[in-house]
């Protein structure tokens, strides 16, 4: 059999970077000047873990980028959970970075963000559990050479973090596989007689919804193991459109697309939109209006930026303009093109036609839309 080349490898450069690999400089540098007391097999303190997500400098001057815009209580309630023998649920809608957190606290703490299980309505047990290589086992019979450990079993072995994404989509009774592992720190495994133990370092955290279809509700048990931690949409329109241009210049950055410093007004245009259709009611409180059926994320205005930064790049003149995005912000509002499409119409005329200084932008999201 033949075994895929991976990018390490073939010396390909990786299209996304993990966060261990992306980030590793300021791991290194925190790691170094990092002198406070660290959880067993934990690669940095609680307090640098805190310092690599919210960002800082450090006393040699490094500085370390925020990962997470928003309240520091937050992240430093989290990162305690972790620090301790409960797992963490990070809940909020979609689109309020819970994995973007997960992924990276997974890498401040282990170094390794890869422990992953992704959850889906086809998710099995065996992908939390552990699954069987059946040639090994038609051939041998059960062993623990037989035996493919889930990523959450390797965690458990090497005292690592391990992320669960999605749980509430995994169904109920995969779900609840997860009991035992979190309150024993055990992972029977019948078929040979044996369990494998948690070493001291392990824990798990994992992600979920509450307004996605699909989403199947965790039972009172095994949300009892976990100590939850939502994480709110930002609380202003500086804070979206700061956490908004952060991303788009990273993944800007992975896709040789040029910076967009002139696109500073779209990107708060976008920003705007989405946050007053998504409230219902415009920025200065006076107008109410109707909300789509979408849920307009931040992490869907990441999108819309990013999308409209490559048009300009390969069909523009390199700067972001009004045409670039209208577009995708349609696409991103009318998710039901019967109920959608007359909240959008309203909206553009009743709000961006009479907006000071969105004449472009009117006519561009006009033009898209008819």
């Amino acid at each position: 059999m033949t075994v895929p080349e991976t990018t390490a490898d073939t010396g390909a450069e990786a299209l996304r970077p993990h966060a261990e690999d992306a980030f590793a400089d300021e791991l290194k540098a925190l790691a170094a000047a990092d002198d406070r007391p660290r959880p067993a097999r934990w690669r940095l303190s609680p307090w640098a873990v805190a310092t690599y997500l919210l960002g800082g400098t450090l006393p040699d001057g490094t500085v370390i980028t925020p990962k997470y815009v928003g309240p520091r209580r937050i992240v430093e309630v989290a990162v305690t959970t972790l620090a301790t023998d409960r797992a963490l649920l990070l809940l909020g809608v979609p689109g309020t970075a819970k994995t973007w957190v997960s992924e990276h606290l997974a890498a401040a703490v282990s170094g390794d963000s890869t422990l992953l299980v992704q959850g889906t309505a086809g998710t099995p047990e065996e992908a939390i559990r552990y699954g069987w290589n059946y040639a090994r086992l038609l051939a041998h019979g059960p062993s623990r050479d037989a035996l493919v450990p889930s990523p959450v079993m390797r965690a458990m072995s090497d005292g690592m973090t391990a992320r669960v994404e999605e749980l509430t989509r995994i169904p109920a009774d995969v779900q609840d596989t997860l009991i035992t592992i979190l309150s024993e720190k055990t992972l029977p495994i019948p078929e040979l007689g044996q369990e494998v133990q948690a070493v001291r370092g392990f824990n798990l955290i994992a992600t979920a919804n509450d307004r996605d279809r699909g989403v199947n509700d965790l039972s009172s048990a095994l949300r009892r193991r976990f100590n939850t931690v939502v994480l709110p949409l930002p609380a202003t329109p500086d804070a979206e459109v700061d956490i908004v241009s952060r991303r788009v210049d990273q993944i800007g950055r992975s896709l040789d697309l040029p910076a967009a410093p002139e696109g500073a007004d779209e990107i708060r245009r976008v920003v705007t939109v989405f946050r007053e259709l998504r409230d219902g009611v415009t920025a200065d409180g006076r107008t109410k209006l109707k909300s789509p059926s979408g849920t307009l994320s931040t992490a869907e205005a990441i999108s819309v930026v990013t999308n409209g930064l490559a048009l300009a790049a390969h069909f523009g003149d390199g700067v972001l303009r009004p045409g670039d995005v209208a577009a995708g912000i349609l696409g991103a509002v009318v998710r039901d093109p019967a109920a959608d499409r007359v909240i959008w119409q309203e909206y553009l005329e009743t709000v961006v036609r009479e907006r000071d200084g969105w004449k472009d932008f009117y006519r561009a999201c006009r033009e898209v839309s008819v």
